[in-house]
């Protein structure tokens, strides 16, 4: 039985991207929400708020947002959302998804205990940053120079740069580091990449990127340059290898923290964590050159 709208939690829900492009995470986060006795609709409402790939639109989205009296504001798709929804409120709880380390962004305390009134799902790449690099340098051994396609918004495109040249130390290559946070930028860096004898390009963890999967797929295959990318979505759209967090996964337990953490009792144990599996992801060209027996378009494999 459905429960007057007027007494239903309501949950406001920011993002970077666009309601077409997350279609999957929502249904995700959904689903999250269910497991722990929430419906859309029945008994909790969601209001979305998109930024449409625009990070200068979010300050005043979450604004909005905490405007129209939401009970619990969810950011996600990157650093730049749930930066924008800390500034937004110091009161209405948070519950954020977040590729990067939020002890160093300043969002929360510890991962252990947030404090304040925000908590999260993570799942920081670092330290699959490097493990990335090495499957695409084993994909493409004669590449002495890699591009590293970064968005220079991110507030995370510093450290991931650092990690990614760091790791390609090690394995005796070169980076060169591109940064675009506009179309036409993301354009560009794949044009330079002839001139930069770079054999392969690494695409850093975005939002922005991730609403614009189908554009940087079709680049890399346009330029004949292998590309690595952290999220499977990027395979299933044509990509050619991706390692990394499930991403809906991610949204899934934001979906739970954000039920429980609408349950008064709830609120005291919800924490930052880390989900507990990354995934591999590579298309039929990728596996046959790492001489894997499936037969399947795309494999996954979980590494605990």
């Amino acid at each position: 039985m459905n429960v007057d709208a007027r007494s239903q939690p309501l949950v406001g829900f920011l993002s970077i991207g666009s309601a077409a492009r997350w279609t999957s995470l929502v249904a995700a986060f959904r689903g999250g929400l269910n497991e722990v006795g929430y419906r859309d609709g029945e008994n909790v409402r969601i209001e979305f708020r998109w930024a449409e790939g625009r990070d200068d639109r979010l300050p005043t989205l979450a604004a909005d947002l905490v405007r129209n009296r939401v009970d619990l504001l969810v950011a996600t798709g990157g650093p730049r959302s749930v930066l924008a929804a800390k500034a937004a409120t110091s009161k209405t709880p948070i519950v954020f998804t977040l590729g990067a380390d939020p002890v160093k962004l300043g969002v929360v305390a510890t991962l252990g205990r947030p404090g304040a009134n925000i908590t999260g799902v993570t799942f920081i790449t670092g330290q699959l940053n490097a493990k990335r690099l090495e499957l695409l340098h084993t994909l493409v051994p004669g590449a002495v120079g890699i591009a590293l396609l970064v968005n220079p918004d991110n507030p995370n495109s510093e450290s991931v740069s650092k990690e990614v040249r760091d790791a390609a130390a090690s394995l005796g290559l070169r980076v060169h580091v591109l940064r675009a946070r506009t179309d036409l930028e993301i354009d560009n860096s794949f044009a330079a990449l002839a001139g930069l004898q770079a054999g392969a390009i690494f695409v850093g963890s975005d939002g922005f990127f991730y609403n614009r999967r189908d554009r940087l797929v079709s680049l890399a295959t346009r330029h004949a340059v292998p590309a690595s990318f952290e999220l499977r979505e990027f395979v299933t759209a044509g990509g050619l290898m991706s390692y990394g967090a499930s991403l809906e996964e991610i949204y899934r337990q934001a979906g739970i923290y954000t039920g429980r953490f609408s349950m008064a009792q709830d609120r005291a144990i919800c924490r930052s964590c880390s989900p507990p599996s990354s995934s591999w992801c590579s298309t039929r060209i990728l596996r046959r050159h790492l001489a894997s027996p499936s037969r399947s378009r795309c494999s996954c494999a979980r590494k605990r």
